[in-house]
């Protein structure tokens, strides 16, 4: 069984910007297990464990949504949370540029995973990448410090291109789960 999920992978450009803020942020939240850079993506599908021929399907399936779909440009864009606002549970960075196209992807990936009869997604589509997970409440100096960075722009920001599609193995392991791209479909074929 592989643990599976359907990605767009950043760009180096786009990793250098995301570790130099989470190094900014850090500083202010040292209580925060940040996720490691390396391991930053924008999940499109998460499929779970999958046998080998559910694995062959949701490779079929990225396949041909990376072929009915051309490149297009995201640039890293906000900071946000989920979680109540006294007790945040995530940190994420935002994206903007053509998420319209970002959004037609995953909708295509979606009716392609349907069509192969994978279930349905538990939460609709919110792209973000995850920066840190939160376990226990905030001490106040840094839930205050983190509320005030909330919702504003990041200060590191880069445009990149997504041009492939990624098929990704998790694997939890400690200290952090370890992700391998298992295979890469380029946009319009």
């Amino acid at each position: 069984m592989t643990r599976t999920f359907l990605a767009v992978a950043l760009s180096d450009a786009a990793r250098a910007a995301l570790r130099r803020e989470i190094s900014a942020l850090a500083s202010a939240l040292p209580s925060v297990r940040w996720v490691h850079v390396a391991s930053l993506h924008l999940t499109l599908a998460f499929l779970g464990d999958l046998d080998d021929e559910r694995l062959a399907s949701a490779h079929e399936a990225t396949q041909a949504t990376a072929q009915q779909s051309a490149p297009f440009a995201l640039t890293l864009d906000r900071l946000g949370t989920f979680g109540p606002p006294h007790a945040p549970r995530v940190i994420w960075a935002g994206v903007s540029g053509e998420v319209a196209s970002l959004r037609r992807v995953q909708s295509f990936l979606a009716d392609e995973l349907d069509q192969r009869g994978f279930p349905s997604q538990e939460h609709s589509f919110s792209p973000h990448l995850t920066l840190a997970r939160i376990k226990d409440r905030l001490p106040a100096p840094e839930l205050t410090a983190l509320q005030q960075r909330a919702n504003t722009p990041l200060a590191h920001t880069t445009t990149w291109t997504v041009a492939t599609l990624d098929v990704m193995k998790s694997e939890l392991i400690r200290p952090a789960a370890r992700y391998t791209t298992l295979a890469r479909y380029p946009l319009g074929g």
